[in-house]
């Protein structure tokens, strides 16, 4: 068809076009002869095609923080655009929530973080629709929310969101769809429910095509404790413990990332119980979660260190006992209000929560340690009931562990805190055990040669007794992968100096690393500490910059919004 000087020249410029580049030539040459485009360049598109008019655009928006709901939202878009619907993809840390009063279809994939909170990149969308009266009179809706139920508040975040839409006057066009940790299949059948809806209320009619399926799920790694070190002088009034698990299968992680790991109760503690109860430890009992032996479920699957209310009200109901509104262990609540009969008892465990995971920020690197070993940094929590000593559950779990123990356990990525690129400058706040990501960046950015400063603010009670991982950061700093360490010991002082204290002397370096585009992480406890070093920053660019408080606040938000300000805090 054309010569081979022409085709010679086509290869030329084409060798070199990006896709929407091609794209744009194939429309441009489609043009010129007349025809309809060209699309060889390019591989194929599976599309189905209506058999009226064209569907209505909707909108597919995602909140995320580990990025489930992006990978979610992602697949689900690419499923509806094959059966000929346009989506509309968008990220609620980008969303403008005043144009929700343009939308016409809107559906929102959203997630659940701890005590029932938002997603950090999601929680000024979340606190705008709440903290403002706008008319949703135009909006049909509908929620796809997921979650963990081991834990209290289920996809608490997509109950807020589909009740707020609809005190705004919004139209719920399908039901809330709240999903458990394996989402696969009830995700897929939302995705058909919307598609069929929309074109419903679109009047159209299309051929009915099965959505393919979502891949979903956490894997789990087993692994055998190869070190567990006590970081603190037996001086310290703490235990913090650097835990190394060796594996057999490659792993693979960010920085950033977090082990997850669930806890088993007392073997004491199940011993007492089943005597307390009479039941046969030994009878294999259906709960909604596992089947298994009374004994494995109560030492293994079912939590019975500190039952909701809801629990113990439905407690009340089963055994007839009057009982204030509290929380107790299940021990406590058999010793003071005890069941009738093993029967009864059986009965009890079926109301039972599963046993919650625990999240553990990840220590070390894959770059810098390989990829059959990974370490986390856990403090042993203790607290008093009455004068008596007791152990946070999943803390003293771990602490127990002996070199050569198994232990089970999954890495959750996050989507929010993790490294910039290699080139640029980072400013890590992390107090305590916050320093465990911190650990993780800098021999990260330490194996790889990253050419981007790094610059620590730690902190804890005292110099001799708790400062962790001295030695490796003390190294970081004579090889120059550690720029600056800033340190903050209260209880060396007579006034007590934290880490926010340390930012405020150092303020105007700060803020020149701000200004020169470094991103700040902070790790830790939610509060004080993270509320505080968030103040500080505030005051920091608002005298520095010579900004009013409405700006730097503006400032800082827009960092998040841009991920130079992340934060890892429970």
């Amino acid at each position: 068809m054309l010569s081979e000087s022409k085709l010679n020249v086509l290869k030329q410029i084409s060798g070199d076009l990006s896709r929407d580049e091609a794209i744009w030539a194939s429309g441009y040459l489609a043009g010129i002869a007349g025809g309809s485009s060209i699309t060889a360049v390019l591989p194929p598109l599976e599309t189905n095609t209506t058999t009226q008019n064209a569907v209505k655009k909707i909108t597919l928006a995602y909140g995320t923080e580990t990025g489930n709901s992006k990978k979610l939202a992602t697949a689900l878009a690419g499923i509806v655009k094959k059966k000929g619907l346009q989506v509309k993809l968008a990220d609620l840390s980008q969303y403008k929530p005043k144009d929700l009063t343009k939308e016409e279809f809107f559906f929102v994939v959203i997630s659940t973080q701890g005590e029932g909170e938002p997603p950090a990149l999601a929680k000024k969308f979340y606190d705008y629709i709440h903290e403002n009266e706008i008319d949703l009179s135009g909006l049909k809706y509908g929620i796809l929310a997921l979650g963990d139920s081991s834990y209290p508040l289920f996809c608490q975040t997509g109950e807020d969101v589909d009740s707020r839409f609809e005190i705004l006057g919004a139209q719920r066009i399908i039901p809330l769809k709240k999903c458990d940790i394996d989402y696969e299949q009830e995700a897929s059948h939302w995705i058909e429910h919307v598609f069929e809806t929309v074109n419903k209320n679109a009047g159209q009619s299309t051929k009915n095509i099965s959505a393919p399926k979502v891949s979903a799920g956490r894997k789990r790694y087993q692994g055998k404790v190869s070190a567990i070190i006590n970081l603190n002088d037996i001086t310290s009034e703490k235990e913090t413990y650097h835990i190394e698990i060796e594996t057999e299968e490659a792993l693979s992680y960010q920085p950033g990332a977090a082990l997850g790991v669930i806890p088993f109760n007392s073997k004491e503690v199940v011993d007492e119980i089943i005597t307390l109860t009479g039941i046969n430890p030994k009878k294999q009992v259906e709960t909604a979660k596992v089947t298994d032996t009374v004994e494995e479920l109560l030492l293994k699957h079912l939590n019975i260190s500190y039952l909701l209310k809801s629990v113990v009200a439905q407690y009340v109901k089963i055994t007839g006992h009057s009982i204030p509104e509290v929380r107790l262990s299940l021990l406590d609540l058999l010793r003071i209000y005890p069941v009738k009969n093993a029967d009864e008892f059986e009965e009890i465990l079926q109301i039972l929560t599963a046993q919650a995971p625990r999240l553990y920020s990840i220590s070390s690197s894959v770059e810098a340690h390989g990829d059959m070993e990974i370490h986390i940094t856990v403090a042993k929590s203790e607290f008093f009931i009455d004068h008596q000593k007791h152990n946070g559950l999943c803390s003293g779990f771990l602490s127990e562990f002996k070199e050569g123990e198994e232990l089970e356990f999954y890495i959750q990525e996050t989507g929010h805190f993790k490294l910039p690129e290699a080139d640029k400058d980072i400013i890590m706040i992390g107090p305590g055990t916050g320093i465990a990501p911190f650990r993780s960046f800098l021999w990260e950015r330490d194996a790889t040669g990253a050419e981007g400063r790094n610059w620590l603010f730690f902190g804890d009670r005292n110099f001799v007794s708790d400062f962790l991982y001295q030695a490796e950061l003390q190294d970081f700093l004579k090889t120059g992968s550690l720029t600056h360490l800033d340190l903050a010991f209260s209880r060396d002082t007579a006034e007590k100096v934290y880490v926010q204290h340390r930012l405020e002397q150092k303020a105007q370096e700060v803020f020149y690393w701000l200004e020169g585009g470094a991103s700040v992480y902070v790790c830790g406890a939610k509060d004080p500490m993270a509320r505080d070093v968030e103040q500080t920053l505030l005051t920091i660019i608002q005298t520095e910059g010579k900004r009013s408080k409405e700006d730097a606040v503006t400032y800082l938000e827009e960092m998040e919004l841009s991920g130079r300000y992340a934060k890892d805090v429970y």
